[in-house]
């Protein structure tokens, strides 16, 4: 269950960084000095958690 949760956040982080790099929105308005690397760092993080996911899935898959 965890793995699809955290599946699922690294989803919504990507989302959040295309968000916040289109809109220049977060929390408060942002300057696109600031938008665009918060928005790399979100989606950078969000496929770390997937790629970490997946590689875990994959891991105890292959244990079974």
């Amino acid at each position: 269950m965890f793995n699809w949760l955290s599946l699922i956040t690294g989803f919504f982080y990507i989302v959040l960084g295309i968000v916040v790099i289109v809109y220049k929105f977060f929390i408060v308005h942002l300057e696109p000095n600031i938008a665009y690397p918060l928005g790399g760092l979100l989606i950078a993080y969000g496929i770390f958690r997937i790629v970490r996911v997946i590689i875990k899935l994959k891991s105890d898959k292959d244990e079974v």
